[in-house]
């Protein structure tokens, strides 16, 4: 049972992509799991979210750009005579894979997607409240109708160019937030501030505290600085206000 609620916020627009398309990759596994209509309904939503995302942002080419820098920096921590060598090159194997595969990945990310004459009609009403009910749209019904097994077999082809997207996302995340150790920390009064070192590659910083505490974490921050309120969640339709009381926590300034 967890026992501490995680708060993560990323420093940098990259950060914030990666993230989300993370949270969003996740929202698709669990409704595509499911049996249902609606579950199905909502896995083609979460796509259509995905595939928002890439349309905003040359995700492949950002990507390739993170695990370059991560390539470098292993490089440079392999000359230490204190490392596993041995994990350090189980590390550079998976990254220097990963980025082949992302550079032999022809055209745009999502044109299997699009190429569906189904997705785009979806795509094309999905923006109207209700606009994908039968009567708008008697194909996706059809489709919703038939066995879970040929949805699947769909999605499944729909979300293919992603998979070399998903586990270079994952690296790239994983590795951040394992790169450094968490230290304790007190918010007097429910604040806390903290100059940071602009000279750190900081990625993401991850507040933890404890999930008995009737509390959250509200961040903002940047570059040079770090700022956490501990607010009371809203009663009655209020708006939320800050803790009066010191609050123990812990807080990982993620490097690399």
């Amino acid at each position: 049972m967890k026992t501490h609620t995680l708060y993560e916020f990323p420093l940098n627009e990259r950060m914030r992509v990666f993230m989300r398309l993370e949270q969003l990759l996740l929202q698709h596994d669990h409704f595509m799991s499911g049996s249902t209509i609606f579950d199905k309904r909502a896995t083609v939503s979460v796509l259509l979210d995905i595939l928002t995302v890439f349309s905003r942002s040359d995700i492949k080419s950002e990507l390739l750009k993170e695990l370059e820098r991560h390539s470098k920096i292993l490089g440079r921590i392999g000359n230490s005579q204190t490392v596993n060598t041995e994990k350090l090159d189980k590390i550079l194997t998976d990254l220097n894979v990963i980025s082949k595969k992302l550079y032999q990945a022809n055209g745009k990310i999502d044109i299997n997607v699009m190429e569906s004459a189904l997705f785009q009609s979806i795509s094309q009403r999905n923006s109207i409240p209700g606009g994908t009910c039968s009567f708008d749209l008697p194909a996706f019904h059809y489709w919703l109708e038939q066995d879970n097994s040929n949805q699947t077999d769909d999605l499944l082809r729909w979300t293919k160019p992603f998979v070399d997207i998903r586990k270079a996302i994952n690296f790239i995340l994983n590795f951040i937030r394992q790169s450094s150790i968490p230290t304790s920390e007190l918010a007097e009064s429910g604040f806390f501030q903290l100059s940071l070192d602009s000279t750190q590659p900081y990625q993401l910083l991850i507040v933890s505290i404890e999930k008995k505490l009737s509390c959250f974490a509200e961040i903002s921050g940047g570059k040079h600085r770090l700022t956490i309120r501990f607010m009371k969640p809203s009663v009655d339709n209020n708006r939320p206000i800050q803790i009066s009381e010191n609050v123990a926590f812990s807080l990982t300034r993620c490097l690399f």
